[in-house]
């Protein structure tokens, strides 16, 4: 896919023209990307095409499930990876507050680069993990959206996002075609952190065959103080 055919990608699907700015921008994540893969696995897409549509249009999806006028003030990014989505997302919302949370320092220290070398302000990178951020005072009930990508399944990623955000936040987990399932099996725990299934917004992806979907909860009440458990009991024992 040529710079055009992107520019022409995210027109089609998100009804929205990048600046020069933002697709030079891109340019050069994507040049650093295929570069550090060269040395050190951050991602399994290694190719140009690939990085454009499967890293960067999918990290833009979120664009078609936030539907609140102005941008999120404060956005948190579970388990991040190579900064997706929010490092893609902060070109889209320059004046959004991002964190990064990555426990891989690997990939913590690529996304910090990305930030360097992009001049981006106002983005956190945290090499941690996620229950720890959840009872941190500092990040505890103080997003306006949290969002996650490939993580983990629906009840051990609601444990890891509720506690991340206000009551009225969002959060939205990317998923694929498990993803009705998933949600229906997560209920419970969505219910128990103080959640409510706001939507599910199917998203195709050019040239990708297989279903995507974006999952959003609404915050509608305050997590219970114990939630998230301590590390990797989310994950051991997750909620029914």
């Amino acid at each position: 896919m040529s710079n055009n055919g992107f520019q022409e990608s995210v027109k089609s699907l998100l009804g929205i023209d990048l600046s020069k700015a933002q697709l030079a921008a891109l340019k050069i994540y994507e040049e650093e990307l295929l570069e550090w893969n060269e040395r050190i696995s951050l991602t399994a897409i290694r190719d140009e095409e690939g990085v454009r549509t499967k890293h960067f249009l999918d990290s833009l999806t979120v664009l078609l499930a936030w539907d609140r006028k102005a941008p999120p003030a404060r956005l948190i990014d579970i388990g991040t990876g190579a900064g997706f989505p929010g490092l893609v997302l902060k070109l889209i919302w320059p004046e959004t507050q991002i964190t990064l949370v990555e426990s891989v320092q690997k990939k913590a220290d690529f996304c910090r680069h990305v930030v360097g070398r992009l001049g981006l302000s106002k983005v956190d990178v945290l090499t941690q993990r996620a229950e720890v951020v959840g009872q941190d005072p500092d990040h505890r009930h103080g997003y306006d959206l949290a969002v996650a990508r490939a993580v983990a399944r629906m009840p051990i990623l609601m444990e890891y996002l509720l506690p991340l955000v206000h009551r009225n936040g969002l959060v939205m987990a990317m998923k694929g075609e498990s993803a009705p399932a998933e949600t229906h099996a997560a209920a419970n725990a969505i219910k128990v952190l103080g959640g409510q299934l706001n939507k599910l917004v199917q998203v195709e992806l050019p040239g990708v065959v297989e279903e995507r979907f974006i999952v959003v909860v609404k915050k509608i009440a305050r997590t219970p103080e114990e939630y998230p458990r301590r590390t990797g009991v989310p994950t051991k024992n997750p909620l029914l």
